[in-house]
């Protein structure tokens, strides 16, 4: 009996051994991909959508990054705007499938500034955390010294991934007011509620996209927009970076479901709330 035990035992710590180790290689091999995981250019497809709406009757506008890369963008005027929404979109497709959400900002009334990262429709390179800060720069400078506004009139604006990226903007540039729909608190964070089965994978995730932290930096005022029932990012991220984020800042909980298409199910009651946060901020000169 005593060898029995003593085999099965070496048997138990052997099979224990493999699965740890299998498990190792895995989380390896996850962060080997996470860029693929994170950014989804192609999805559906990278250039799918109407890209001269006419409601929209966009200018096409091109950028270059601090590192070369060529950027694309759209410009939406409205004569009536006194603010500017510099629109940063979600990890997946591109500017022009969002052309209901910009035509929604452009109504507010706002001027509307849509960028497309690198390595997302018509712009080069590929994507990377750095990468899209980077991107976020160039086209902030282009409102700043092409169309010659005021820094307060500029309106940082994210939705999911994009939060993340409108949020690093507002922490080291000057502007009027920073939104986030749908926001991501970090990847770690999104890492560990999202992959709750793959135990140490918030500990592997390279990329930090850590609105929170960078929140503590932010000195405009903050708006938080979310519905009740987001499928992708569930309402606790929105309500853990509404609690991080400093005063003055609102929040707007709409009940349904949805991800980035809050201004789709309730467009009276957000632009309501968002023409509210517009007049509660300072007036560009």
């Amino acid at each position: 009996m005593g060898d029995r035990t003593r085999a099965f035992l070496k048997r138990l710590s052997m099979f224990l051994l493999y699965l740890f180790v299998a498990y190792i290689v895995l989380l390896i091999v996850v962060r080997l991909v996470e860029n693929r995981m994170i950014f989804f250019p192609n999805y559906p497809n990278r250039l799918e959508g109407d890209w001269h709406p006419r409601a929209l009757a966009p200018e096409d506008v091109w950028l270059t990054s601090s590192d070369g890369t060529k950027l694309h963008a759209w410009w939406i005027s409205n004569p009536a705007a006194k603010f500017t929404f510099l629109a940063f979109h979600g990890n997946a497709s591109n500017i022009a499938n969002r052309d209901a959400t910009y035509e929604f900002l452009r109504d507010v009334p706002g001027n509307v500034l849509a960028l497309e990262y690198r390595g997302y429709g018509h712009s080069e390179g590929k994507p990377s955390e750095l990468g899209l800060y980077l991107d976020a720069d160039a086209a902030y400078q282009f409102l700043i010294d092409t169309k010659r506004l005021d820094p307060k009139s500029i309106l940082s604006f994210g939705q999911s991934l994009g939060t993340a990226v409108a949020t690093d903007l507002a922490a080291h540039r000057r502007v009027g007011g920073l939104i986030l729909e749908a926001p991501l608190p970090s990847a770690s964070r999104a890492a560990s509620k999202l992959f709750w089965f793959l135990p140490g994978m918030n500990l592997l995730v390279y990329s930090q996209f850590d609105t929170i932290g960078k929140l503590k930096k932010v000195t405009a005022p903050v708006m938080v927009v979310q519905c009740t029932h987001d499928p992708v990012l569930p309402l606790q991220f929105g309500q853990e970076v509404y609690k991080a984020a400093p005063l003055p800042k609102r929040s707007l909980w709409i009940e349904g479901e949805c991800h980035e298409e809050s201004s789709l199910i309730a467009p009276v009651k957000y632009r309501s709330a968002l023409q509210q946060f517009l007049a509660s901020l300072d007036q560009p000169q």
